[in-house]
């Protein structure tokens, strides 16, 4: 059977009209679905709930692989020891806790994690990392890295990583959708991959099978060869993890 893949979803309060309006939503962009379906997973949407520390472990026992997704609005700064410097939107704190609830209890299992771009920041603050509330302001001589879902620069991908034994290459072509980044790297986690301008472009879990963040959209590059490897990477080792789990 192929594995079941959780992906965690937005949450709009009513506060944001180009996603509901003023009526509460939770939605998800089909791109991370059709990456999923596409690389031979079964998706299954995660809402915020109301009560993540009840609701995490039902949820991991039902699925193989957890997708922290993106968002348009970012981490609470709260989460990692900071006030808010800048002026941005910041997550719902219903998703924030689910996420954290699911991390916490999926690393306890070692199951399989992917993060993508705002999934890999919360991969970071959840184990105790920080961030750059914005790039531009915090690293003045940092490039341009909100340039949309098309490729916008290269990356290096540092040797004897899991994403370069994924990957096989050291550098990689990527796009650029984001304003924040990992600031202070979590216990735990190494950098696995950096811009040209040292902005950290990915983070992998020591010890684990496969708990790797990156901070490029490889959903939207879903045809492309790199990225289809990737997501199949991450597929194989959660069909392993289903099997081990019914043994």
């Amino acid at each position: 059977m192929r594995p079941i893949i959780g992906i965690t979803s937005d949450y709009n309060g009513g506060d944001r009209p180009e996603f509901g309006g003023k009526i509460p939503t939770c939605f998800l962009r089909d791109r991370y679905v059709h990456a999923i379906e596409a690389t031979g997973g079964i998706p299954m949407i995660l809402p915020p709930l109301e009560a993540p520390s009840k609701s995490a472990r039902p949820i991991l026992e039902r699925i193989d692989g957890l997708l922290l997704t993106g968002s348009g609005p970012d981490i609470d700064p709260k989460a990692y020891g900071e006030r808010q410097r800048f002026r941005f939107k910041v997550i719902d704190p219903k998703r924030f806790s689910l996420e954290r609830e699911l991390i916490r209890h999926a690393l306890k299992r070692a199951m399989p994690i992917l993060g993508i771009c705002g999934g890999m920041q919360t991969l970071n603050v959840a184990a105790g990392g920080t961030l750059y509330q914005d790039i531009r302001k915090q690293m003045p001589k940092a490039m341009q890295h909100q340039r949309g879902g098309k490729p916008a620069h290269l990356i290096s991908v540092k040797r004897g990583t899991l994403l370069s034994k994924v990957l096989k290459q050291d550098q990689l072509q990527v796009n650029s959708a984001h304003h924040q980044g990992v600031k202070q790297v979590a216990p735990g986690y190494v950098v696995n991959a950096e811009a040209p301008d040292g902005v950290i472009e990915g983070i992998e879990a020591i010890d684990y099978p496969f708990v790797l963040g990156v901070q490029w959209h490889p959903e939207f590059l879903n045809a492309d060869d790199q990225s289809t490897t990737l997501f199949k990477a991450f597929l194989k080792i959660a069909a392993r993890y289903r099997h081990q789990m019914k043994c």
